[in-house]
């Protein structure tokens, strides 16, 4: 009986980086097939790095969606490029990603100086096509002009067209990593699809559904913090989470006539809440000002910023 050929196994971590709002946490969420990453119009919505596992009888990928890089303001804002900049290094991969819907400005100028020099393979993802595909070249002659050679001659690098929201050429896409990965065993289990702490996952959870509302009215002046998650009776679980902001007139907007919007929110968050950790949720939210909040780096920590 002739013997069974042995599968290699290929495991490694792969960073997805890019300016903010290209569509990196929609991708990871097209890839991994369940939401464990913020998705949102507004810019910047992911403040953390978000670890996304993918299995299939290959291997496994290992992502980590990062802030999109932009530039700094406040220690919130340097926690983000710090964040951003520190998956570069070690990762097995790189998939940078690219709005081509949008034209090219400062920030990506940014981005392309601290990818071009890393050794570790490169994935130049054009995202957004869908919404229009004229400046691809425009692209491409950048980064050609950033690498000193045209595409056709580097080597540790490759490059494909995608859609993350309509999830076109996303099998294709991780075809191309795995071509990438060293062989090697699971850096997870199987069953694990997010390795985020839970109490980060209710924030961003709860966070989102502010963005979504709120639209550019509150576009970075709100941070949530869990600050109790305690069973009651049966198996519903008690959550109460704190929602900071920098003014006065911003706590009257998140609370809403009558309460009306945080009523809003908590409905859409606890259905969520409620999917992801399976089971019952009373959601308890209130709103403080405080008008440095994003500087308050003892804050920022206590909510699962590591500063350094």
């Amino acid at each position: 009986m002739p013997k069974k050929t042995k599968i290699e196994t290929r495991s490694g971590v792969v960073a997805i980086v890019g300016r903010p709002n290209v569509g990196k946490s929609t991708l990871l969420n097209s890839i991994i097939g369940e939401k464990v990453a913020i998705v949102s119009k507004v810019p910047q919505t992911t403040r953390n790095q978000i670890k996304g596992i993918y299995n299939d009888e290959r291997g496994q990928i290992v992502f980590i969606d990062t802030p999109g890089l932009h530039s700094s303001r406040d220690n919130l804002d340097k926690f983000m490029n710090q964040s951003s900049l520190a998956t570069l290094e070690g990762a097995d991969c790189i998939i940078y990603l690219v709005d081509v819907s949008r034209r090219l400005g400062e920030e990506e100028k940014n981005i392309v100086d601290k990818v071009k020099g890393i050794k570790a393979p490169v994935i130049l993802a054009l995202n957004k096509v869908d919404l229009g595909q004229d400046r691809i070249p425009e692209y491409l002659s950048f980064w050609e002009k950033a690498k000193g050679k045209p595409v056709t001659e580097m080597k540790n690098f490759s490059l494909i067209v995608v859609s993350a929201a309509r999830k076109d050429n996303i099998e294709e896409l991780i075809d191309i990593i795995f071509g990438y990965l060293p062989n090697g065993p699971l850096l997870y289990p199987e069953d694990i699809v997010c390795d985020v702490p839970r109490k980060m996952v209710m924030a961003d959870i709860i966070r989102e559904k502010f963005f979504l509302e709120l639209r550019e009215e509150l576009p970075h002046a709100l941070g949530v913090v869990i600050e109790r998650v305690q069973p009651k009776k049966g198996k519903t679980l008690h959550i109460r989470a704190l929602i900071f902001v920098e003014r006065e007139h911003q706590k009257e907007i998140v609370i809403g006539r009558g309460g009306s919007m945080l009523k809003q929110v908590g409905t859409a968050a606890r259905k969520d809440l409620e999917e992801v950790l399976e089971t019952k949720v009373f959601l308890e939210l209130y709103v403080k000002v405080n008008a440095k909040w994003r500087d308050d780096i003892s804050l920022l920590q206590e909510s699962g910023y590591g500063l350094t």
